[in-house]
């Protein structure tokens, strides 16, 4: 993903965030990579982000893990021209270690969502699907879990 795309993927959730949800756009999330194959996001840990032990709240943790999860799906309905609610329907989340730096949202659920669009274009129902996501902080754990969070993306097609 060049930096271009970068830039405007981050602007648009930003945008998204401080018209619709402001905390998404209180936590200053950037997009590193949106992709099939890959997507992650990056929230830094700053005063607004973090904890009484100086580690990511868990609050900012959720955000991160929602726009992992979220990001990737929206970009593919608007692809495939579908018109969709979603919501996130449940979320489990095992804690391995402390998140005491900027956190990266890692999401390899790619073709699990596309195979999710694609049942919802064919039918009338509420379709839904799991969508891992796990959280690094590559500065100090490298590509080790900080956190692993397991969402349940419920969509139905709109008429």
């Amino acid at each position: 993903m060049n930096r271009w795309t970068r830039i405007k993927e981050t602007l648009k959730i930003r945008i998204f965030g401080f018209a619709k949800i402001p905390l998404i756009w209180f936590v200053a999330p950037s997009v590193l990579e949106v992709g099939i194959e890959r997507t992650e996001i990056v929230i830094p840990l700053t005063r607004r982000t973090r904890n009484h032990l100086k580690s990511m709240y868990f609050g900012t943790l959720a955000i991160g893990a929602d726009l992992a999860g979220g990001v990737l799906f929206m970009n593919l309905m608007a692809e495939a021209g579908l018109k969709a609610s979603f919501v996130f329907k449940d979320m489990s989340a095992q804690f391995l270690k402390r998140a005491d730096g900027d956190v990266h949202f890692i999401s390899l659920s790619g073709k699990d969502v596309q195979a999710l669009i694609e049942r919802v274009k064919t039918s009338p129902d509420r379709q839904e699907a799991t969508v891992v996501i796990n959280a690094t902080v590559p500065k100090k754990y490298g590509d080790d879990p900080v956190a692993i969070f397991k969402l349940t993306l419920s969509v139905k097609r709109l008429k």
